[in-house]
């Protein structure tokens, strides 16, 4: 088998043409060609009203060493690579001490379905609720203004990205090709199998949660237990390995590996991490505003005249900016077809974030438009400095937030056209806000810092130039957006575990080592191979 790679086609070519271009590419004949299949197809839409399909396929022929040998040095004509999974190791019969995953956000499912892959039966603990009960809290945050600061956007199973436009793609660098095995086992949990195939898969929130129950009972079902309402108030560490975990509950457990997965917003397990020792520091991210425009501005500007062909579905950008006080302003989780969501997890204080469905058929797009800082700001707020400084930085615009939003968990909000022109907004315009439970009109400028405000009013008309529209007067930002990614970073080393505790094993989005669904999963893979490893004393591949 090979894999033909920027094989191009115009988006509306007919099926039997891309058996022709295969034949065409390699310059065989038809007999020649035993069959291929689609590994990825993606479009390249620079060129509007001209838009193109690129494909990379796997294909069969008749003699492929005669091939390759002819190709050799073309880069786009290889064998095709093994990406199937292959277990590191399995549990000895006698297991002294089951390991421990704190989390289920993806990177905790992951590692804990691969733990019980691999035999190790491990304890599963999640603060938050079941998905369905943690949907119905979510719920009342957004119609009733009911936060429960167990169970919300950030807390319970599923993590964040069940609350999001599920997607499923990352530019980490991923040679063991976990990230096939992320999507396969989506698809075993019941995501569509072109998510296999397409290059930015996604998935939306309602299908997310009927995957993350079907992945907790393939869990169960190979003897791995999944304990809700349990979060962890205290670590034992002895000598400088980790001994046991106190839960909220009072009960304590015996663990010698724990997997940390507890995403970028568990503010007091941090708390207690940095006060039991664990080495961390404070690392740059980001904060802003989400921005809205009508879907259909988006998809004529990117796809003009081919806007709404079904293999192209509601159309996304990707913006940056680089402004003359030294920032970068860049747009962050693009949600086409979708709604801005209140995620805060912290009463007192409003957090937004960006969700769609699967069919991203929501009237509006958003994006987060954020302004990226580093541990030198958040002295401003945490003049000690410190690895925690970063939260203190958080906490205090969230707070700010829902100041300006009236203390309701409403969200301050404001139309383009007034940011820019330095007036508050009174009214809405044709864009119509999509937060609930609701936004309140006014000034935006007090909700960040001045250097992010600045960086944001120029990096509105820079977007402009690319995206035509994007500056309309009627654009809606609401406030404000600090969950980019985790404020700090839990060190590891190159076997995963804690520089300065054995045993533990700071992992996905939350420790720093991952940003969204997939490079969180593929985060959980890795780890889960470092504990089956370290119980086992087998050697890596």
């Amino acid at each position: 088998m090979l894999r033909l790679t920027d094989l191009k086609l115009p988006l509306d070519h007919p099926p039997e043409a891309l058996r022709a271009a295969v034949l065409a590419r390699l310059g065989i004949l038809d007999d020649d060609l035993r069959g291929f299949t689609i590994y990825k197809r993606s479009y390249d839409a620079r060129k509007r009203g001209a838009i193109t399909l690129i494909y990379s396929l796997d294909v069969d022929v008749l003699d492929a060493d005669a091939l390759l040998a002819r190709f050799e040095g073309d880069t786009h004509v290889s064998p095709r690579p093994d990406t199937s999974y292959h277990p590191v190791a399995s549990a000895p019969p006698e297991l002294a001490l089951r390991p421990v995953v704190i989390g289920t956000g993806p990177c905790g499912l992951f590692a804990g379905l691969l733990l019980a892959q691999m035999g190790f039966r491990p304890i599963i603990l999640e603060r938050g609720k079941a998905v369905r009960e943690r949907t119905v809290d979510t719920f009342g945050l957004w119609r009733r203004r009911v936060l429960d600061p167990e169970s919300n956007v950030q807390f319970g199973e599923g993590g964040a990205g069940t609350f999001s436009d599920g997607k499923l793609y990352s530019q980490i660098k991923d040679p063991k090709h976990h990230g096939r095995k992320v999507l396969t086992e989506f698809v075993k949990a019941g995501a569509p199998e072109e998510i296999l195939t397409v290059n930015k898969p996604h998935i939306g929130t309602f299908r997310l949660v009927t995957m993350v129950e079907h992945m907790r009972a393939t869990i169960q079902g190979l003897g791995g237990e999944i304990r809700f309402s349990s979060r962890v108030d205290d670590i034992r560490i002895e000598d400088g390995h980790v001994r046991g975990l106190t839960l909220a509950s009072g009960e304590t457990i015996r663990a010698d590996h724990v997997v940390l997965a507890v995403g970028h917003s568990a503010r007091d397990t941090f708390e207690m991490l940095h006060a039991r020792g664990v080495f961390m520091e404070a690392k740059p991210f980001s904060i802003g505003f989400r921005i809205e425009h009508p879907q259909s501005l988006i998809d004529e500007r990117r796809f003009g005249p081919q806007a709404g062909h079904p293999l192209l579905g509601a159309a996304d950008y990707k913006l940056v900016h680089h402004c003359r006080n030294g920032r970068s302003v860049y747009s962050f989780c693009m949600c086409p077809g979708g709604t801005v969501v209140a995620a805060a997890s912290e009463p007192g204080r409003v957090v937004t974030n960006g969700m769609s469905q699967y069919s991203r058929n929501e009237r509006n797009a958003n994006a987060g438009i954020v302004v990226g800082i580093s541990p030198e700001d958040y002295l401003a707020h945490a003049p000690e400095g410190g690895p925690l400084a970063g939260i203190a930085l958080q906490r205090y615009w969230e707070s700010r937030a829902y100041e300006a939003g009236g203390g309701n968990y409403d969200a301050p909000a404001q139309r383009v056209g007034d940011f820019l022109a330095h007036r508050p907004s009174s009214h809405l315009g044709s864009v119509l806000n999509s937060y609930t439970p609701g936004v309140r009109l006014g000034e935006l400028d007090g909700c960040l810092p001045a250097y992010a405000i600045e960086a944001i009013r120029e990096a509105l008309p820079a977007f402009d130039k690319q995206i035509r529209g994007f500056a309309m007067d009627d654009a809606l930002l609401t406030g404000v957006e600090t969950r980019t990614s985790s404020p700090l970073r839990i060190r590891r080393g190159d076997d995963c575990q804690s520089i300065n505790v054995r045993g533990l094993y700071p992992a996905g989005e939350g420790a720093g080592y991952a940003g969204g669904i997939l490079s969180a999963g593929v985060d959980g893979i890795k780890v889960a191979e470092a504990v089956a490893l370290a119980i086992t004393g087998a050697r890596p591949a």
